[in-house]
């Protein structure tokens, strides 16, 4: 986070908290799978038993298109000069700053928040919480991740506020993301393989699609997929 980012924003918000109340009933299976998806389910990776790691929150927004394609999920492009996971797609998202609050209470909420506004310009106060998933980890970066999930109740106009930090924000729909010809495995030069997305002209790969492979499997969302259709990576990844 850069300090002219932070400077857009307000500082730490009242109220955060999380609420089923009014959602619309397609978003059904994704607060069920919220509320049962076990850690393991998610990722082989989790967090350092001894409390390490950087702790930090991303915002799975869901909200209905204006396209009249369904449900859409918001992405982000980070910026290609960033140290950490620079040119890749993303959820919103960042390090939780003391101001957020307990990293173990409502501190992720606050984070997830405030880095969504700080990053895309959406406004907070039309998003929605209901849930949130297991605490996941990023080895290469040592970020301790919480995913919160959110309703986006009343849209805001989102875009780049910080190129530095982001290149792109935009939207994609969840049929895009279910629809089996844009599906693919990813593999490392390691050899690692992960699940991955060819949408919006873009490869969404690595913990992000991580993540949105598991909710639609756990949501029953997914379509059945040729898993043997693979991008190689190249070395820098």
């Amino acid at each position: 986070m850069t300090q002219s980012s932070k400077a857009q924003t307000g500082g730490p918000r009242e109220g955060v908290a999380l609420s089923k109340e009014g959602l619309p009933d397609w978003l059904d299976p994704v607060v069920r799978a919220a509320e049962t998806v076990q850690p393991l389910q998610l990722s082989r990776f989790l967090p350092p038993e001894n409390g390490a790691g950087r702790q930090s929150a991303v915002l799975i927004l869901f909200g209905e298109g204006e396209r009249g394609q369904g449900p859409e999920l918001l992405l982000m492009e980070r910026a290609g000069s960033l140290r950490s996971h620079a040119g890749q797609i993303s959820f919103p998202g960042g390090s939780l700053d003391p101001e957020d609050g307990d990293p173990k209470a409502d501190g992720p909420l606050r984070a997830a928040l405030r880095e969504a506004e700080e990053e895309t310009g959406l406004d907070p106060a039309g998003v929605q919480l209901f849930g949130v998933l297991p605490r996941l980890y990023i080895p290469v970066s040592e970020f301790v991740v919480t995913p919160v999930v959110g309703w986006w109740r009343e849209p805001s106009p989102v875009g780049v506020v910080d190129p530095n930090e982001t290149a792109r924000v935009f939207t994609v729909p969840v049929a895009d993301l279910t629809n089996p010809a844009n599906r693919a495995t990813t593999v490392h030069p390691s050899g690692h393989r992960g699940p991955a997305f060819l949408v919006e002209s873009t490869l969404v790969w690595g913990f992000t699609a991580g993540v949105i492979d598991r909710l639609l499997h756990y949501a029953g969302w997914e379509r059945s997929w040729d898993r043997e259709k693979l991008v190689p990576l190249d070395w820098r990844s």
